[in-house]
């Protein structure tokens, strides 16, 4: 098997002790669906990671592959005005990380994390591990431990 990706490395080193088996998704898990196929788990199983800014504030939001964030429902649980999809560029600057790649925690700077109350509490959720071709399974809490999230509603069906 071939090293893992930089970056995934770089998360590892980030979230120690948390040392959670690294999945190579040759075919890339950019997408949820993706991802899904590639670990063999539902969508509703993925999870994720969409950095937005509130207010002009860069924050993860940690959504199931099957819903879609509503924006509206962001700026209300952190109590602001707006959320916008945030740059590539504020993306790498407030995670460490790539868009398609961003995992819920081990960031670059204190970032706040909210995550939807949709999350499935009863079976292995994956995350994304430092790539776009990198997952690694979590449960639910230890994903909400690990991330600080505050639970929200924070999406609508996909």
């Amino acid at each position: 098997m071939s090293p893992l990706p930089a970056a995934a490395e770089r998360w590892l080193t980030a979230v120690a002790p948390f040392a959670p088996e690294v999945v190579v998704v040759p075919e890339g898990s950019k997408t949820a669906a993706d991802a899904a196929a590639g670990v063999g788990c539902e969508i509703r199983h993925i999870v994720k990671s969409l950095v937005f800014e509130v207010d002009g504030e860069p924050v993860v939001a940690l959504v199931p592959g099957d819903r879609r964030l509503d924006t509206g429902l962001l700026a209300i649980a952190l109590d602001g005005a707006t959320a916008t999809r945030a740059s590539l560029e504020t993306v790498r600057a407030a995670t460490g990380f790539a868009a398609g790649g961003t995992p819920p925690f081990g960031h670059a700077t204190s970032v706040t994390v909210v995550a939807d109350q949709g999350l499935d509490g009863t079976a292995t959720l994956w995350i994304a591990a430092g790539t776009p071709n990198t997952v690694a399974p979590i449960s639910r809490r230890d994903l909400l431990a690990l991330s600080g999230a505050a639970i929200h509603p924070l999406s609508t069906p996909d």
